[in-house]
């Protein structure tokens, strides 16, 4: 494992912003810490690179411990690289001094430095702007050229702050993009995070989503889309309705219509937690009927909510067609996904850790 931590917990005052988590990242792995302001996520970045020390808990990279009981080893002997919001390049250098300067830094020759920086840069692919000085470069440059330091320090881990916030939505989606090619480029080990469950799920080998300073669920993202763990995770991610139903034999009845269940494991018969998403209905004919509500078009796709007094709450539901507010329309549910009672095992493939097999994060 490149990054592992066990019980890392840190409080502020009465605060806990970080409580217990322990997770394996695996060499190479682009794993995204998600969740909303204030959960924790990036105090449990600071954690990681050593610029918080925790009240308890473990961070070893590469099997080695990095901070534990006793032992804080600094961030500048962890070898790895933090991107921050803002990228905090030298604004009186070029872009070829910016990333030569770690290399200085550490005793090389001025000279050998620019040169190995030449490299660092053609691998984020701005080897013909390394003249220019960061104010030159678009926001994306800048970027990239914090992603090259980052490699020209050494880097095996980096560790990214909410990089992708300051841009406007455009320039964000590119620099996914630019982020992903950087990965699989430099294959370095990536930890990021993010409060945009889009960006997680564009990027990640795995999510961990976090919520109250602990992990919630651990996994690739089809799999907390298709089978979240919690309520809390089935409503962070996409958008989903939850009802109350009772299963009997695999099926449930939802506003008097039969809709096939599926579970994790096996599935007793009994009350049961249901998530449906727009892809688990089916718009034009069916047994149920319900009221468009909050349309949305959202670039080839129109996004709403059916309402019936049949359910607890609004249905999503999508469709290529344009759909009308108010339209009353006929549906049927194809599929649902049963929430777990209880929390009692891991997902298939997953320990206590978070951990997964080796193939699933090729």
């Amino acid at each position: 494992m490149a990054v592992s931590l066990t019980d890392l917990t840190k409080s502020f005052a009465a605060h806990r912003a970080v409580d217990g988590v322990s997770v394996d990242i695996a060499d190479g792995e682009f794993f995204v810490v998600l969740g909303p302001s204030g959960c924790g996520k990036s105090t449990l970045l600071r954690l990681v690179a050593g610029l918080e020390i925790p009240d308890r808990g473990e961070v070893a990279v590469d099997g080695v411990p990095v901070s534990g009981p006793g032992l804080h080893v600094p961030p500048e002997k962890r070898g790895m690289g933090v991107v921050f919001q803002s990228y905090a390049l030298w604004p009186h250098m070029d872009v070829r001094g910016n990333v030569a300067f770690p290399i200085e830094s550490a005793g090389r020759s001025r000279r050998a430095a620019r040169q190995e920086a030449e490299g660092h840069l053609a691998t984020v692919a701005l080897g013909d702007f390394a003249d220019r000085r960061p104010a030159e470069l678009s926001g994306g440059q800048r970027q990239r050229v914090a992603l090259a330091r980052c490699l020209a320090g050494g880097a095996r881990t980096v560790l990214m702050d909410e990089p992708l916030a300051n841009l406007d939505p455009h320039l964000r989606g590119a620099m996914e993009a630019e982020i992903a090619a950087f990965h699989a480029r430099a294959g370095a080990t990536t930890i990021f995070i993010t409060h945009d469950q889009r960006e997680a799920m564009a990027l990640a080998t795995r999510v961990a989503v976090m919520a109250r300073g602990a992990f919630q669920q651990v996994a690739a993202p089809q799999e907390l889309y298709e089978r979240p763990e919690t309520e809390e995770v089935a409503r962070f991610i996409g958008r989903a309705a939850i009802l109350d139903a009772r299963v009997e034999g695999g099926a449930a009845r939802i506003g008097g219509a039969t809709v096939p269940v599926t579970a994790r494991g096996a599935l007793p018969d009994g009350p049961a937690r249901l998530v449906i998403r727009p892809g688990d209905v089916r718009l034009g004919d069916g047994p149920l009927s319900g009221r468009l509500s909050h349309v949305f078009y959202r670039g080839g796709v129109w996004e709403a909510f059916a309402e019936s007094d049949a359910f607890a709450e609004p249905v999503p539901v999508a469709s290529a067609t344009r759909l009308v507010p108010g339209e009353e329309m006929r549906f049927s549910i194809t599929a649902a996904w049963a929430l777990p009672s209880a929390r009692g095992s891991e997902p298939p493939g997953h320990d206590a850790r978070g951990q997964v097999p080796a193939e699933a994060v090729e």
